[in-house]
């Protein structure tokens, strides 16, 4: 009998000050034990601090850790202080939740992941990004328990931030067409409930473009909500494929060759507005909404130079080479690549 068991969030929490009821909601999930914060160096005043005196309003032991580098060594930083703790709270940008995340995975207790900023879909899936020294590695992970995301907060981080997760999020375009080439081709299993969830996501978001503005809460809480409803297909699906394909394979493949990568998320924007033009779709359609939200769609408004992006695009097949894209398992001959960049205006 072929059984799965798919994980998602017991309970989501977005509004404009709801960092202040993280001590109810854990106690409302009948959470118990000492609490272990992990936040970032800016993250800590920002809303890590607030967290803290929640928990222990609600009589919560807490303990907590400030982590710079979402690396290997991290983690395990992290998990030498789990030992004493049954709640994780990653409290903090995407390096602090993946950190959290993993750490709380390996050591088997709860994580809830408070996000500062919204800008990639690691805030609810079942995955987390470690740099080592080639680059990053996506590694499987538990879900979030729980997702407290103050939409204030969030609204106050930077803009570019924000651009950044819409760019993740109108990349499930490209990653879906990826999913359906290799299921035709190669009988790769698919699932349509995960694939709707991905692609509803990326068209809720792309038709809200014109409101993602600066420091608005509404936007903080639309781009925050398609973000969790991303991971989650992730979950749904068992697999990364419902957010990931072609296009994050040039985002991986820009942050081992670039000097200085620019954002996840914008990375992926672009990637998908040039796997679009090699799917044969409407490529423009996905530059234009990008530019609509201020996201960058060349090179140069990423600061990048052309040279690392030919190169990611000769490379990016070569990036987890199990998961076949529209890049086939042979790749972009340095023709095929500099026509690709220049013809959709990328360099």
């Amino acid at each position: 009998m072929d059984v799965r068991k798919i994980q998602l969030p017991r309970e989501i929490h977005t509004g404009a000050g709801v960092i202040n009821e993280t001590g109810t909601i854990c106690k409302n999930l009948k959470l118990e034990g000492k609490v272990l914060v992990v936040t970032g160096p800016n993250t800590r005043k920002i809303a890590g601090e607030a967290a803290i005196d929640s928990l222990l309003d609600e009589g919560f032991e807490v303990e907590d850790i400030t982590i710079s580098h979402a690396s290997g060594d991290s983690v395990s930083d992290v998990q030498e202080l789990i030992r004493n703790c049954s709640i994780v709270l990653g409290v903090g940008g995407g390096k602090v939740i993946d950190v959290a995340k993993l750490a709380s995975t390996r050591s088997g207790v709860n994580f809830i992941s408070v996000p500062t900023a919204a800008s990639h879909d690691g805030i609810a899936s079942p995955r987390a990004s470690i740099k080592n020294e080639g680059g990053s590695v996506s590694l499987k992970a538990e879900p979030p328990i729980g997702v407290i995301a103050d939409t204030k907060i969030i609204s106050l981080a930077p803009f570019r931030l924000l651009a950044a997760g819409c760019g993740d999020i109108v990349s499930n375009y490209t990653a879906i067409l990826d999913w359906k080439l290799a299921h035709r081709l190669l009988n790769e299993d698919y699932s349509d409930s995960a694939a709707a969830l991905s692609m509803m996501t990326a068209k809720m978001t792309i038709k809200s473009a014109d409101a993602i503005k600066e420091g608005l809460t509404e936007s903080a809480g639309l781009v925050v909500k398609a973000l969790i409803s991303s991971g989650m297909a992730i979950s749904i699906a068992g697999t990364s494929r419902p957010a990931s394909g072609s296009e994050h394979k040039f985002s991986h493949a820009l942050d081992i060759i670039a000097p200085k990568p620019a954002l996840h998320g914008e990375q992926c924007g672009v990637g998908t507005i040039m796997m679009m033009y090699l799917h044969g779709g409407d490529w423009k359609f996905i530059r234009d909404t990008l530019k609509i939200i201020k996201a960058p769609t060349t090179a140069k408004e990423m600061g990048i130079e052309p040279e690392y992006i030919i190169e990611a695009l000769k490379m990016a097949h070569t990036i987890r080479s199990e998961r076949y894209t529209i890049l086939s398992d042979r790749g972009l001959t340095e023709e095929a690549a500099e026509n690709l960049a220049f013809n959709t205006g990328v360099i």
